[in-house]
């Protein structure tokens, strides 16, 4: 997904001690399989909730630095309606980046990748406002210069959500087609995964309480439906690949423009790491 990046700057002390999200215990093998085999997985209570009531506030405030000059909701086209997104927040607050490159989220990550260590691709805070539109079926990977397969999302939301307030839905299963799509996310993207999704199982929204969070591979195919209440979607997702992948030469524009931002420095080729792709996990 392509969008300004969060600009960097002196990092702003939090008020209170951050919880350090320590690595918690390993995934059962089972649930490893399962995301292997689903391409998506569920992780009740990977945050505890005091643990996302601290982080709440803060990616919030970061967030509205760079969200507050959107244009009004009406006024947007079906992306934008979609959420407010900023990225790589983790660069400017320091009280962020402690969420961003926590061995919790990151081990969990390589667990189900199958490897040793990960490293971070970016951040990106997604807030649906109340009213906010649908978010299109869509491939992450499409973006990115990367194998999708060694890639996976992070999930979070950081208040409890219901499915109308706009929560995932995916195509289980989709991920083992890989590349199914070169079209942006958009009412396009919507129309065409709509015309070749009938083979896949849907997994539906369900309700996730704060702290919770879903992974899902870089190709599996997913949604997100609109906000149709008078709450925030407070959602913040962290992506990251494994250590040691290389860069794939682009095969879009929009992989050019993450090359360049996400990953400054490495060429086509070249193992994927830079200085904003620290080693994690």
């Amino acid at each position: 997904m392509t969008t300004t990046p969060a600009t960097s700057t002196a990092p702003t002390a939090p008020a209170v001690a951050a919880p350090t999200l320590a690595r918690a215990a390993a995934l059962p093998a089972e649930e490893v399989d399962r995301y292997q085999r689903d391409g998506h997985l569920l992780v009740p209570g990977l945050a505890t909730r005091a643990e996302a009531e601290h982080f709440a506030p803060v990616i919030a405030a970061a967030t509205a630095r760079h969200t507050e000059s959107a244009i009004p909701l009406a006024e947007r086209d079906t992306y934008g309606k979609a959420f407010l997104q900023v990225m790589n927040l983790w660069r400017e607050d320091e009280a962020v980046a402690r969420f961003v490159l926590a061995d919790r989220f990151a081990a969990v990550a390589a667990q189900l990748l199958g490897v040793p260590r990960v490293r971070l691709y970016h951040d990106q805070a997604l807030f649906k406002e109340p009213g906010g539109g649908y978010t299109p079926w869509h491939q992450d990977a499409m973006y990115w210069p990367l194998d999708g397969h060694q890639c996976i999302t992070m999930w979070m939301p950081l208040v409890d959500i219901v499915p109308e307030m706009g929560a995932l839905t995916f195509a289980t299963g989709s991920h083992l087609s890989g590349p199914l799509s070169d079209v942006t996310i958009s009412d396009a993207s919507e129309a065409h995964f709509e015309s070749i999704l009938g083979g896949f199982p849907l997994a539906a929204p369900r309700p996730m309480r704060a702290g919770d969070a879903t992974f899902h591979s870089g190709w599996t195919v997913h949604k997100a439906g609109g906000n149709t209440t008078d709450m925030m979607r407070a959602v913040m997702t962290v992506i990251y690949f494994a250590d040691g992948l290389t860069v794939a030469p682009p095969s879009n524009s929009s992989q050019e423009n993450d090359l360049r931002t996400w990953l400054p420095g490495p060429r086509p080729g070249d193992v994927a790491a830079s200085e904003v792709n620290p080693l994690l996990g």
